[in-house]
């Protein structure tokens, strides 16, 4: 309760006298015997006395009223920290500027904005990790100030960087990401081992009761990749620092139970005591437990990891593994595939090339997946490729194609002929497999089978790869011209002494008009 002088202050301070609100304000600023402490009620008469111009009171605001408080009524409150500030207070400065500059804030005029920007700056500067991190997030520097007046510009990576040394977690996390994204690995697991074994014991004080954010697991998962892949040892020492024992195998374990695929995929590996290409891992002691690894593995693929599906498939054809199972295996290993893991299609393009004896249509199977591994570089796969399906450019596979080129308006009237002919001229088909070809049936999306032994018994199957899109937009085109049409001898265009004859008499008819003899266009039966 208030004793006679405090109440006499207030009397005083509510008749308007500046001097006792000041009085008043600093009672509830630090509080006293008879008054409790109250900064709402602190800055409602440091305010007041500071309309009166007492300069006492608005130091007093801009040192002790947090920015909390203040933002409520930043329009109003803002002057006195300004002023506060030009009498030399940078935490003044700081709450000045994060009123101006703040979210929400609405635009200043570019003196204030010069004001507040060079206020933060000096708040930076004398070291407040708030100002730091405000600077390094900011596109609009302040204005440069004369040499004589100013200490050199700080960039706002500079910023950034001071405001991840002071301990800001936006900063450092901030630091982390751009080292991360630019390769800057030594760098970067110099800054973050730190961190992760700070997770690690903040982690272990809390007995697993709390969850670990995104952020931390993504650290923790990413240090002991870089540990676990070695050759950062000598950067990581330039900085007193050196792996701990239990590491990373500690930072893998927090993290994969954090459900991290990566660490998972981690823990798989490590329980079964190799790499991911299957090979034991080099002085790896200790026996390998494959029951630990498949669920390690299959918790990592379930969440999208292509290669903790190949990993498993390659447990999967392990002699000592006492569940070896071949089929298990290939399931695995084309679920790897079909997510776009490079060496599993190559692998399958393997196993379904090695199998066409078993079943014919292997071979369209293989070299799907063989261009898929191809289209990610993969030098084996084109390398095959070109073995399984080449596309051929002898006479016999061009001559055809090239009747097309200057009898459109006679092929005009024959327009089945007339794809035929563009079929050939886009996939280099001889004459026998133009003229024969169930175009429909032929067309596998990625690759054409051009299979006409009921036909002509001459002829070999094979396969002609779609490789660019303007080949798959004409044999779209050419496929829907031949929907709905039997394709065979009992067709609408004949068998293929029939179809021949059409070609020779068309194209032929279209050579007498230009002044040349129909036998050279080598079209014998």
């Amino acid at each position: 309760m208030a004793n006679r002088e405090e109440l006499a202050i207030i009397r005083n301070a509510r008749a308007g006298q500046a001097a006792a609100q000041l009085d008043l304000g600093k009672l509830y600023l630090f509080g006293s015997a008879g008054l409790p402490q109250s900064l709402p009620t602190a800055l409602h008469w440091l305010e007041r006395a500071a309309r009166q111009d007492c300069r006492q009171a608005w130091q007093l605001i801009g040192n002790h009223i947090p920015l909390a408080l203040a933002q409520a009524s930043a329009g109003s409150l803002a002057p006195w920290y300004e002023r506060a500030y030009e009498d030399g207070s940078v935490h003044a400065g700081l709450v000045f500027a994060q009123l101006v500059l703040g979210e929400g804030a609405a635009t200043p005029e570019l003196p204030l904005l010069a004001k507040a920007l060079h206020a933060l700056e000096d708040a930076a500067r004398a070291g407040f990790p708030e100002a730091q991190w405000l600077l390094a997030r900011r596109r609009d520097a302040a204005p440069a100030r004369p040499a004589a007046t100013g200490p050199v510009p700080v960039s706002a990576q500079g910023w950034l960087r001071r405001a991840a040394d002071s301990g800001v977690a936006e900063a450092q996390s901030a630091v982390l990401e751009q080292a991360w994204e630019a390769g800057h690995r030594d760098d970067y697991l110099a800054r973050a081992l730190p961190l992760a074994r700070a997770v690690v014991d903040t982690a272990a004080s809390q007995d697993g009761v709390h969850r670990l954010a995104p952020g931390d697991i993504m650290l923790l998962s990413r240090v002991a990749r870089l540990l676990d892949e070695g050759g950062h040892a000598e950067a990581v020492a330039r900085h007193g620092l050196a792996p701990a024992a239990g590491e990373p195998l500690c930072f893998w374990e927090l993290a994969a139970a954090e459900h991290d695929r990566h660490a998972q995929l981690a823990m798989g590996l490590r329980c079964a005591r190799m790499d991911i290409d299957g090979h034991r891992i080099a002085g790896a002691g200790g026996a390998a437990n494959f029951k630990k690894a498949i669920r390690w593995l299959t918790l990592a693929g379930e969440q999208g990891l292509a290669q903790a599906w190949y990993a498993l498939s390659r447990i999967y054809i392990k002699p000592e593994f006492s569940q070896r199972n071949v089929a298990d295996a290939q399931r695995y290993l084309e679920r790897a595939a079909e997510m776009g893991y490079r060496d599993a299609q190559l692998e399958c393009g393997h196993n379904a090339w090695r199998a066409r004896r078993e079943n014919e249509s292997n071979d369209v199977r293989a070299v799907y997946w063989l261009q898929k591994a191809a289209a990610q570089g993969s030098a084996e796969a084109v390398a095959l490729l070109r073995k399984i399906a080449p596309r051929l450019s002898t006479p016999a596979y061009v001559e055809t194609g090239a009747l097309l080129a200057g009898h459109e308006d006679a092929l005009a009237s024959h327009p089945l002929l007339q794809a035929r002919l563009e079929l050939a001229a886009v996939f280099g088909l001889s004459r026998a497999e133009a003229l024969l070809l169930d175009v429909p049936a032929a067309d596998h999306g990625h690759c054409l089978v051009i299979d006409i032994r009921a036909s002509y018994g001459r002829s070999k199957r094979r396969l002609v790869l779609v490789d660019t899109a303007q080949e798959r937009h004409a044999l779209d085109r050419i496929a829907r011209l031949f929907e709905g049409i039997d394709c065979g001898p009992s067709g609408p265009e004949g068998n293929y002494r029939q179809r021949l004859y059409r070609l020779r008499t068309v194209v032929g008819a279209a050579v007498k008009e230009e002044g040349e003899g129909a036998a050279d266009i080598g079209l014998a039966a």
